[in-house]
């Protein structure tokens, strides 16, 4: 996809995975720094409009609901910085609206002064999985349609939950005090990994920890919740190391189940998130920091996520907030790609996914990109899929 780069992993160094804390089907696993990131900060700033409309191109905007955004402070000197706070709306919020109103800001990620940014959080992640590809056929092969040569994917449409209906979430957030030192969290549900939130510092984590609840969740993990029994807790056996005779043997076992922990959890559990690469986008240049967002490779029947990181200048992830995609969202972002390295042809497209053209006209009508072909050329499709593809 153009503007974004192979080869992205992310490296968590400096941050340490505590025991998990269960709530029914969903799982907290709380990350703690060891050292705070002390020249960058994140606060909270509430809109006085709920709806924005951002444009992202010619004759192309893109509408999404505003909760809050995140406002990212840095210090030229490396010197600490203390977080604003969050800014309250002074008007009386009793008072229905007469209408929605609808501002314009100029972009996703903005200056809003010399050493401050502002952006909104996960929607720089969800823009651009929206716009992969979304100019369409780059070539203007017979079988697509009119509308596909000259609007693309216009309009693009993906659907998505908030915290507060993903069952169980707002209970475990209330309910789990938090670690000292504490940056982020790893939110599973059903013991599926939902999402994580990274932040630089320990008084930034405590001021965002409930924003987790006005943040998007996808289909698989608000259906996870609905439907999912409560999880297991893993509970250390510390016996299992020998006796325990003396304060240091305890310590000592602690340490080993904390350790053991850490290792299952980092390697197992989170391993659909740490251990493969993504396709990153810059988005900005914070000094020694960096904003961009990410894609993954798009592997079908695998676990993918998407989201949004600030690293300094060793990779290193200072923020980081992540969405898992559904399966068939998956499926979407595959499609798209194995066309638009085909130029768009579908038989040459088809071929390097070991299927016929018929087959892959009828996935794309599955996926919800039938409008994109020409009438004719899909009921052709059709029609070779009711006679077994002859």
């Amino acid at each position: 996809m153009s503007g974004f780069a192979p080869g992205f992993r992310l490296d968590l160094t400096g941050l340490r995975t505590r025991p998990a804390q269960v709530w029914g089907g969903v799982r907290l696993v709380p990350l703690v720094r060891e050292e705070p990131v002390a020249d960058l900060r994140l606060h909270q700033e509430l809109y006085e409009d709920e709806y924005a409309v951002v444009p992202v191109g010619r004759h192309t905007g893109y509408l999404a609901y505003l909760p809050h955004g995140f406002v990212a402070d840095w210090t030229r000197d490396g010197t600490p910085a203390a977080a604003y706070g969050t800014r309250l709306d002074p008007s009386d919020a009793r008072e229905a609206p007469e209408r929605v109103r609808v501002q314009v800001p100029r972009r996703l990620a903005k200056r809003a002064g010399r050493t401050r940014l502002r952006f909104l959080p996960l929607h720089l992640a969800l823009e651009g999985y929206l716009a992969l590809h979304f100019g369409g056929p780059a070539v203007a092969w017979e079988q697509w349609s009119a509308r596909a040569l000259r609007h693309g994917l216009s309009p693009r449409a993906e659907e998505a939950y908030g915290g507060d209906q993903v069952r169980g979430l707002a209970d475990a957030l209330r309910v789990f005090e938090l670690h000292p030192g504490q940056c982020g969290l790893l939110v599973y549900v059903a013991d599926a990994l939902a999402g994580a939130f990274v932040v630089p510092h320990p008084d930034d984590y405590r001021a965002l920890h409930r924003t987790l609840l006005l943040d998007l969740y996808g289909e698989l993990i608000h259906h996870y919740g609905l439907l999912s029994a409560p999880v297991a807790d893993f509970r250390a056996d510390l016996r299992a190391a020998g006796p325990i005779d003396s304060l240091a043997a305890l310590r000592a076992a602690v340490d080993r189940e904390e350790h053991a922990w850490a290792a299952f959890h980092d390697g197992t559990m989170a391993g659909g998130l740490l251990d493969v690469e993504y396709r990153r986008n810059v988005v900005r240049r914070l000094d020694r920091f960096t904003l961009a967002r990410f894609l993954p490779e798009f592997r079908p029947k695998q676990e993918n996520h998407i989201g949004e990181a600030i690293t300094d200048e060793a990779g290193r992830v200072v923020y980081l907030k992540t969405f898992r995609l559904s399966e068939s969202q998956v499926r979407r972002g595959h499609l798209l790609d194995r066309l638009a390295a085909h130029d768009w042809h579908l038989g040459a497209a088809a071929g390097s996914l070991g299927i016929t053209e018929a087959q892959l006209g009828l996935r794309l009508e599955g996926a919800g990109f039938g409008a994109l072909l020409r009438q004719d050329v899909l009921d052709h499709y059709r029609r070779q899929g009711r006679n077994g593809g002859r």
